[in-house]
């Protein structure tokens, strides 16, 4: 890593953080765009961050993707060349530390990272963010193990108070499907609730960069009929990319287990999320937006029937899911925004068993979730 970093940019950077991290981060497929962060953004990160990313193969399609964005100068929303990146921050590119670690957020629990993570820290005490992607740790694991991460992550960022720990969600999985949305909504919760950064790494696999989605879908891009994966319908991946122009609309480059296109959106997911890391404001509708501005549930917790009120600005059709916590949709509705007074929904919870559910509206390209609970 670099360790030339005056008093100065310290200072400044401690400020920046100290004002922007009053409500979480969101990197999802909203974020998955380049064009529209500015090249001062991307030139302020490379400034002042100085980052240590610890992954297997899965984690790489970020820095890969990254990699391969070099020298696009004809792509759509490129600034010019100044993606680069390295472990050292030479030549004014970011100072990024790849594989700093000697694996991932493991499996079952585990968190030999984490005290890893603090002899890192001691050794390089300019590291002011540290970010750790899954392999398929969130495909077999448990809601107690996904606790256990989300436990550990946190006492990390109490004691290392002037350094930003991003949270992630696991690759898709259609293999583990009910499990894994289950256990990445768990994270998704909790980063939300706690006012914490979030790479949504499985949110970025179920988009194409039009703003489709793909419920189930897994981490090569293909998605089926249902959660079980017994009807192949195609890949979101290579099927945008036949339509559209290679070096202009998307660039190839390696992405482990997956598509080139699923690298670029992890790319530019990757910039934005250095970018707001180091004091960019973002663009409004994208992870500025609160849930609880755009969706809310009461009473909540519910016994027999809930109200859902949608405040989104949108003309266009807004879909409506319901999941159990399991992953498993149990009420679909598809309507136009301002179809009724308020935009409100009533919905009869009678059938709904006991539990904790999950209600998911999508409009245009924006996409928002709110937990409710029902007692019996």
């Amino acid at each position: 890593m670099k360790h030339l970093f005056t008093t100065w940019s310290l200072l400044v950077f401690f400020f920046i953080t100290s004002n922007i991290f009053s409500q979480a981060i969101i990197i999802d497929h909203n974020c998955a765009k380049l064009e529209p962060i500015p090249e001062s953004a991307v030139i302020n990160a490379k400034q002042t961050l100085h980052i240590a990313y610890g992954h297997t193969s899965h984690g790489s399609q970020l820095t890969d993707g990254m990699t391969g964005l070099i020298g696009q100068t004809n792509l759509i929303g490129y600034k010019g060349d100044i993606y680069n990146w390295n472990n050292g921050g030479t030549d004014n590119a970011l100072d990024l530390h790849d594989y700093f670690g000697s694996g991932d957020l493991g499996h079952n629990g585990d968190t030999t990272w984490a005290p890893y993570t603090r002899t890192y820290l001691a050794t390089n005490p300019d590291v002011n963010v540290i970010i750790y992607s899954w392999c398929g740790g969130c495909s077999d694991n448990s809601y107690d193990g996904i606790q256990t991460y989300l436990d550990k992550m946190n006492e990390l960022e109490q004691d290392y108070p002037n350094v930003q720990f991003v949270y992630m969600t696991g690759h898709t999985d259609i293999w583990a499907d009910e499990t894994l949305k289950a256990n990445n909504q768990h994270i998704r919760d909790y980063c939300n609730a706690h006012n914490k950064i979030l790479f949504d790494f499985a949110d970025i696999e179920r988009y194409d960069p039009d703003g489709t989605y793909f419920e189930f879908a897994t981490d090569n891009c293909n998605y089926y009929s249902d959660g079980t994966g017994s009807t192949l319908l195609g890949n979101w991946a290579t099927e945008w990319q036949s339509s559209h122009t290679e070096g202009i609309d998307w660039y190839n480059c390696s992405a482990a287990h997956s598509e080139a296109l699923n690298g670029n959106l992890k790319a530019y997911a990757a910039w934005w999320l250095w970018c707001r890391l180091s004091g960019w404001e973002g663009v409004a509708g994208t992870d500025e937006t609160k849930i609880e501005d755009a969706l809310n549930v009461y009473p909540n917790p519910a016994k027999n029937e809930i109200t859902i009120k949608i405040n989104v600005n949108t003309n266009s059709e807004v879909n409506l899911s319901i999941f159990d916590i399991a992953g498993k949709k149990i009420d679909e509705r598809n309507f136009v925004e301002n179809y009724s007074d308020n935009n409100v929904i009533e919905i009869n919870t009678q059938q709904f068993k006991s539990g904790i559910y999950f209600i998911n509206i999508e409009t245009g390209n924006e996409r928002y979730t709110e937990k409710f609970t029902i007692v019996k």
